[in-house]
């Protein structure tokens, strides 16, 4: 899906609504653990209860991996269960040397057929070119939600003044064009989204951090957006886990319907 394609879903459904499939078996609805697979079960239920109002999902590897085998079936199940047209996240944040990276991006786009997948930039350039598939992403890692990203992703550069996670804005585009290239920047940097858009102002940013995380939608929606919305704002356990009782996908489709009603009002704004 090239961005074209994804800036026409956006305005169909008038949502940038990435819903991220952090499926635990922990926290799943009680009445589908006995089910033959009950990760695939609770997936579906939230595909069919969701996927008119968002444009992406998002399967958290580490929550199927963790299963062994039984998990890589589950996530290949889902795969296939999403329907053509909906953009597909493998958030695997994936780094490595380069023929460990072909390794990696060949079992997210060749065998289970993602759009795009995660990508952590600290090992550099070499590590990050195997995932450049013609008519695939890489989504990089810049500025994100977590409490830790201070540590490392704010160091300034003595040459240039840069802090780290901007050397890896401006770097990072030198190897790829915004047609195969997103940010990971997470909701809780709200407050630098204007000078992060600035610094990539055609890229597409996967926005986690909202709902649970308490990240600013209306912030990150008034200074993250550009000419094709440029934005895919994920929420997770906001949506997914809105109840545990045997109305979960009912629920959890409410809470996709706020999140796209409230992006809709900010889409109407901007491009008014």
């Amino acid at each position: 899906m090239d961005r074209e394609a994804l800036f026409q879903q956006i305005k169909k459904k008038n949502s940038y609504l990435c819903i991220g499939l952090d499926t635990d078996l922990e926290k799943i609805p009680q009445h589908l653990r006995s089910t033959a697979d009950p990760i695939f079960e609770f997936n579906k239920q939230i595909i069919d209860a969701t996927h008119e109002y968002c444009v992406a999902y998002k399967p958290n590897i580490a929550f199927y991996e963790a299963l062994g085998p039984k998990g890589w079936e589950s996530l290949q199940k889902t795969m296939d269960y999403i329907p053509k047209g909906l953009f597909t996240i493998a958030d695997a944040k994936r780094g490595d040397i380069g023929n460990t990276s072909a390794l990696y991006a060949r079992t997210f786009f060749e065998y289970f057929n993602f759009d795009s997948v995660t990508v952590a930039p600290y090992m550099g350039e070499d590590s990050v070119k195997p995932f450049l598939y013609k008519d695939k992403w890489v989504i990089l890692l810049a500025h994100t939600s977590n409490p830790g990203s201070s540590d490392f992703q704010l160091i300034e550069s003595v040459v240039t003044g840069r802090k780290l996670y901007e050397e890896v804005l401006l770097k990072s585009q030198r190897w790829a064009t915004p047609d195969q290239l997103m940010y990971v920047v997470g909701a809780t940097q709200a407050e630098k989204m204007e000078s992060i858009r600035a610094q990539a102002p055609e890229h597409f940013f996967l926005v986690p951090g909202i709902g649970a995380q308490g990240g600013d939608l209306k912030m990150v929606s008034q200074y993250g957006m550009n000419a094709q919305c440029g934005l895919l704002v994920n929420s997770a356990r906001a949506i997914i886990y809105a109840s545990n009782g045997q109305d979960f996908a009912q629920r959890a489709r409410q809470e996709a319907v706020n999140v796209r009603d409230e992006m809709a009002r900010h889409l109407q704004d901007y491009y008014k």
